[in-house]
C-alpha cells in the first residue's frame, strides 16, 4: 500500500496563474493565483473543509465512501495533520479499497477543497471448481461462499484451507488445492476464481495398534471406535505361504517335527492381526472422528469401572502412500466399585425410595454413564430419580453426585439434592404450524395450563405430535421458560411442518389391455371447513387434520379399482373419536387369451362394491395407548362366469355381506416412519349375522346360490410388532413381528365360506395379485399366491376352495437408518421370516413353516409414501415343487403390515 498525502494546486511556484489536475474523468482548476503557504509538518496550518469529492469508483457509492473516511464538510483539520492520516487508515481498514490518495484541489482563504482518489479492489464474479464431483461442488458452494466479495488474500487463504479440510474429512489427507484468478471482462472490476483440486487417493487405516490394555482385548477396544476402523484384510494364508516359500527344506522339516504349544490368546491375536472382515465400515482416516473415538474408548473404560483410564499418547504415521498406521498407548488404572451411596437434601422422598429408584447397590462396578441415566433419564426403564420428582411438578429439582471419598478401589458417593418448589404450568403455546390449525395441534398436547408440571406428559406430547405426521419428528422441541419466584413454567413447542400429502402416479399403455397403472391422492391434513377459503388451498384446503383419499387403479381391461375415503379424527371436536366413511368398487375380468377370433374379449367378471362406516376412539384402560374401533360394512359380490374360481359350484350369481368389525389395538411406537422403540399390537374380529340359524331351509346340501346369498362367517386377525434399538445406537433397530389369521363358521350347517380367505406369498401387494374377496399376506422369497391352498386346482369342478382359512407368519428384521431427512427417509434392512397357510384346521401345524431370508431397502417420501425393494431367498419348496423356491426380487408400495 502506498501512503501519500499529495498537496496539489497550492501554487507551489509563485507566478503560476492557473493549476490544473486531471483525475480520471474529473477536472479541477484554480482560477487565480494565491499566496504561497508553507505547509510542512513543522508548521501545519488549520483549514475548514469546504468540499469533499471522490473519484475512481466503479461499484461503490461516493457518499458512503466519504462517510467511511470520517471527514465531512465543516470539519476543521490541520494540513498536514492526523485527520488526513486517520482518514486513510479508516478507508484501508474496510478492506474494499486497493489504493487511496487525499488531494487538495483548491484553497480559498481558510477553506480547503479535498479530493479522494481511490482504487477499488476487484470482486469475485464467479467461483468455479475443477477436479471435484457435482455433489462435492454443491457442498463446497455452501461451505465456501465468497462470490461477490472483495478480492483479499485472507479470504482466498481461508477458502483454500476450508476446501482442503473438506476433503481431509472425507479421507483425502493429501488433497492439494490451487487458486487460479482471471480477470472477468463481462463485469466491471471483477475477477473469475477457480479452485483446482487434486484430491489424490483416500488415506485409509492399515492397522491400529493398542498398548497398555491388560483387561480388554485389542478387538474389544477397537470396536468402541465407531468411525476409526482398519481396512478389510485376509493375510493368514498369505503369511503362511510367504514363510513356506522363504524357508528351506531343513526349516520346513524342523517345523513339521516340532510341536510347540500355542495358547488361545496367541491364536486370537494372530487371527485378529491377519484376518479382518470390515467390508461395511469405512476405513478412511478422519482427525475429528479419531478424537471422538478416543473419547469413546475412555468412556468405555470408565463404564467398566476404570475411572482413571486415560490415553497416554497416540501417533498417526504413514504406512504407504495410501495408508496410515495408528498407535495408541493406554493406561487403564484400577477398577473401582461403589461403596456407600448417601442422599442429602431430600425431604419429599425417603432414602430407601431413592435407593430403589437408583438401582445401584454397594459392590457394583463403578459406571458413570449408568449412574447418570439412573439419575436423570433412563429410556429403557423410565423410572429414574428425576422422573420421580419432575413427574410430580418439581421442575427445578436437581441432583448432583459427588465423590466424597475414594479409598483403594472403593468410591463413596453423596447425592446432593435440591427439590425446589412444585411448579404449575402457566401457558402452553405452539410455533411453526403454518399449515395446520392451532386447535388440531393443541388437541394432541397432553400437558395443559393449570396442571402440575409432569415430565412424562411432556414426553408423551412429543410422541403424539410425532405420530400425527404433519411435523418433522426429529425437530420437535419443547422450549421451557420456568419462573422460580412464581413457581410456574411457560411451554412453547417448536414445530417444523413437513408435507405429508401423497400422490401415487404410475402408468403405461398395455396394448389391447388398455391403461395400466395407478392414480392416487391422499390428503392427510384436509379441511372441509376451509373449502371456501382459497388462501388455505395447498392445493386443496388444509389445516384441520382430516384425511381424504382418492384412488384409481387399473391393469387394463382385466382389473380396475375405484376407492374414496374420508376420516374426521376428532368427530364432535371434543374427543379423539375418529369417524370414517369409505366407498370401494372393484372389478376383475377374465379375458380370452387363447382364441384368435375372440382374443382379448371378456369371458367373465367378478365385482365387489362396498360401503363402510366406522367410529374409533381412544381409551384409557388398561392404559391410554389403547384404541378401539368399530365399523359396519356392506358389500355386494357379483359373479359372471367367475364363481368357480373361488370354489363355488355356480359361475354366475350374487352374494351379499353385512359385517360388524371390531379392532382393539395398542401402539406406543415413537415414530410412524422409522420406529426405534415401542410396540404396535392389534386384534381384530369381523362378524356377520348367523343367517342359517334363522333359516331352516338352508343346509350343507343346499345349492351354493342359496347358502352364499348372504355370506356367513367370522374372521380373527392378530398382528404384533416390536421395536428396540441395538448396539447403543438409534440408527440400528431390530423389529420382531408376528401375524395370525383365522376364518371360521358358526357351525357345520353351512361350513366355512369360499370367500374372504387368505392368499399367501410374494410381496403382499394386491397391485400384483389383483385378488378380490381375499386377504393378501406376503412372504418374501416365494412367488405371489404360491403358498395358497387350492391354487393348483383352482377353477376345476369339485375342487377345494381357493385360499387358506388359517395362517401364521413370523418376521425378524434388522434395520439401519441411512437418512433421517423427512423429505426422503431411507433405511436398509436384513430379514428372516417364516410362514404358512392351511386350507383345513385339521392340517394346521404352527411348526410347519416356509422359511426365507434376504435384504432390502426402504425410502419414505411424503409425496409418494413408503417405497421398497427386497431380495429374498426361499429355503423350502413351494407346494407342487421339490426344489427350494430360490432367490427373487420384490417391490412394495405403502406400509405392508402383514
Amino acid at each position: 500500500m502506498r501512503r501519500s498525502l499529495i498537496v496539489a494546486c497550492l501554487l507551489l511556484f509563485a507566478g503560476i496563474a492557473e493549476a490544473q489536475i486531471r483525475l480520471g474523468q474529473s477536472r479541477y482548476s484554480v482560477q487565480k493565483p494565491v499566496d504561497i503557504v508553507d505547509l510542512n509538518y513543522a508548521n501545519p496550518k488549520k483549514f475548514t473543509i469546504a468540499e469533499i469529492k471522490a473519484v475512481g469508483l466503479s461499484t461503490l457509492d461516493e457518499t458512503a465512501i466519504i462517510s467511511l473516511s470520517g471527514l465531512k464538510v465543516g470539519d476543521e483539520i490541520n494540513v498536514p495533520g492526523d485527520e488526513i492520516s486517520n482518514a486513510l487508515k479508516k478507508l484501508w481498514s474496510q478492506g474494499i479499497i486497493g489504493d487511496v490518495k487525499v488531494m487538495v484541489t483548491k484553497i480559498e482563504g481558510d477553506d480547503i477543497y479535498l479530493l479522494l482518489d481511490l482504487t477499488e479492489r476487484p470482486r469475485f464474479s464467479r467461483v468455479e471448481y475443477s477436479g471435484v464431483t457435482q455433489t462435492q461442488e454443491s457442498e463446497l458452494r455452501d461451505k465456501v461462499n465468497i462470490r461477490g466479495r472483495v478480492v483479499r488474500d485472507d479470504l482466498l487463504n481461508t477458502a483454500k484451507r476450508n476446501i482442503r479440510e473438506f476433503f481431509v474429512d472425507k479421507g483425502f489427507l493429501n488433497a492439494d488445492v490451487r487458486v487460479l484468478q482471471e480477470r472477468d471482462t463481462t463485469f466491471p472490476n471483477s475477477v473469475k476464481l477457480r479452485f483446482d483440486v487434486d484430491k489424490k487417493s483416500k488415506i485409509k487405516i492399515n492397522e491400529i495398534k493398542i498398548a497398555g490394555n491388560e483387561n480388554f482385548a485389542d478387538a474389544k477396544v477397537k470396536k468402541k471406535m465407531k468411525k476409526t476402523n482398519e481396512h478389510a484384510r485376509v493375510h493368514i494364508f498369505r503369511d503362511l505361504f510367504t514363510r513356506l516359500f522363504e524357508a528351506d527344506a531343513e526349516d520346513v522339516s524342523k517345523a513339521i517335527s516340532q510341536t510347540n504349544p500355542v495358547t488361545d490368546q496367541e491364536v486370537k491375536t494372530y487371527i485378529h492381526k491377519n484376518f479382518k472382515l470390515n467390508f461395511f465400515n469405512s476405513s478412511k482416516f478422519n482427525k475429528k472422528e479419531f478424537r471422538k473415538d478416543k473419547e469413546k474408548v475412555i468412556n468405555f473404560y470408565q463404564n467398566k469401572g476404570y475411572r482413571d483410564a486415560e490415553i497416554l499418547r497416540d501417533s498417526v504415521y504413514t504406512f504407504d502412500p495410501q495408508r496410515v498406521n495408528i498407535d495408541i498407548e493406554l493406561e487403564e488404572g484400577k477398577q473401582y466399585y461403589y461403596r456407600d451411596i448417601t442422599f442429602t437434601g431430600n425431604y419429599i422422598h425417603s432414602n430407601e425410595e431413592l435407593h430403589n429408584r437408583l438401582g445401584i447397590d454397594k459392590g457394583d462396578i463403578y459406571n458413570k454413564e449408568l449412574l447418570d441415566k439412573r439419575i436423570n433419564y433412563d429410556p429403557t426403564r423410565g423410572d429414574d430419580i428425576s422422573s420421580l420428582y419432575q413427574d410430580d411438578g418439581y421442575l427445578f429439582f436437581t441432583i448432583e453426585p459427588v465423590e466424597v471419598n475414594v479409598e483403594k478401589d472403593s468410591i463413596d458417593i453423596e447425592m446432593r439434592i435440591f427439590e425446589g418448589p412444585q411448579v404449575t404450568v402457566n401457558s402452553v403455546s405452539i410455533e411453526g404450524n403454518e399449515r395446520t390449525s392451532d386447535h388440531v395441534v393443541m388437541r394432541e398436547i397432553r400437558i395443559l395450563p393449570g396442571q402440575k408440571f409432569d415430565r412424562s406428559l411432556l414426553v408423551r406430547t412429543i410422541r403424539e405430535l410425532s405420530q400425527v405426521g404433519y411435523f418433522n419428528p426429529e425437530t420437535i422441541e419443547p422450549n421451557l421458560q420456568p419462573n422460580f419466584e412464581d413457581a410456574t413454567v411457560d411451554i412453547t413447542f417448536q414445530l417444523e411442518e413437513r408435507p405429508n400429502d401423497q400422490i401415487e402416479l404410475s402408468g403405461g399403455w398395455g396394448g389391447f389391455y388398455g391403461f395400466v397403472g395407478t392414480v392416487g391422492l391422499v390428503f392427510n391434513n384436509f379441511s372441509i371447513k376451509n373449502i371456501s377459503d382459497f388462501s388455505k388451498w395447498r392445493p386443496l384446503p388444509v389445516g384441520d387434520g382430516q384425511k381424504l383419499s382418492l384412488r384409481v387403479q387399473a391393469n387394463g381391461k382385466s382389473f380396475q379399482n375405484y376407492s374414496f375415503s374420508f376420516t374426521e379424527p376428532w368427530f364432535g371436536g371434543r374427543k379423539p373419536n375418529a369417524l370414517s366413511f369409505s366407498f370401494n368398487h372393484s372389478v376383475q375380468r377374465q379375458l380370452d387369451l387363447y382364441d384368435r377370433s375372440n382374443f382379448g374379449n371378456e369371458l367373465g367378471f367378478f365385482k365387489i362394491t362396498g360401503l363402510t362406516l366406522g367410529l374409533a376412539k381412544r381409551v384409557t384402560w388398561p392404559d391410554d395407548y389403547f384404541n378401539i374401533s368399530n365399523s359396519i360394512q356392506f358389500q355386494i359380490y357379483e359373479f359372471d362366469e367367475f364363481g368357480r374360481s373361488f370354489g363355488l359350484s355356480y359361475a354366475t350369481g350374487k352374494s351379499n355381506s353385512l359385517t360388524l368389525n371390531t379392532t382393539v389395538s395398542r401402539s406406543n411406537v415413537d415414530s410412524p416412519i422409522y420406529p426405534r422403540r415401542g410396540s404396535n399390537i392389534s386384534l381384530s374380529a369381523s362378524f356377520t349375522p348367523p343367517y342359517s340359524a334363522f333359516n331352516n331351509n338352508i343346509s350343507r346340501e343346499s345349492p351354493d346360490e342359496e347358502k352364499y346369498k348372504w355370506l356367513e362367517y367370522h374372521k380373527w386377525m392378530f398382528d404384533a410388532k416390536f421395536y428396540s434399538p441395538m448396539f447403543g445406537s438409534s440408527k440400528f433397530v431390530v423389529s420382531a413381528r408376528t401375524h395370525m389369521g383365522f376364518l371360521g363358521s358358526y357351525g357345520n350347517k353351512i361350513g366355512i365360506i369360499p370367500l374372504e380367505r387368505f392368499v399367501m406369498g410374494g410381496d403382499g401387494m394386491t397391485f400384483n395379485n389383483f385378488s378380490l374377496g381375499q386377504e393378501i399376506v406376503g412372504l418374501r422369497g416365494y412367488e405371489n399366491q404360491v403358498l395358497t391352498p387350492g391354487r393348483e386346482t383352482r377353477g376345476q369342478a369339485g375342487a377345494d376352495p381357493f385360499g387358506g382359512i388359517v395362517y401364521n407368519k413370523h418376521v425378524m428384521e434388522m434395520r439401519f437408518l441411512v437418512s433421517p431427512n423427512p423429505s426422503a427417509t431411507i433405511f436398509l434392512l436384513g430379514f428372516a421370516e417364516a410362514g404358512n397357510n392351511w386350507g383345513k384346521y385339521a392340517e394346521f401345524n404352527p411348526y410347519d413353516l416356509k422359511k426365507s431370508a434376504g435384504f432390502g431397502a426402504r425410502i419414505f417420501m411424503p409425496a409418494f409414501g413408503l417405497l421398497g425393494i427386497d431380495w429374498g431367498y426361499g429355503f423350502d419348496p413351494a407346494p407342487g415343487s421339490d426344489q427350494p423356491s430360490g432367490g427373487m426380487f420384490h417391490f412394495t408400495i405403502g406400509q405392508q403390515f402383514r
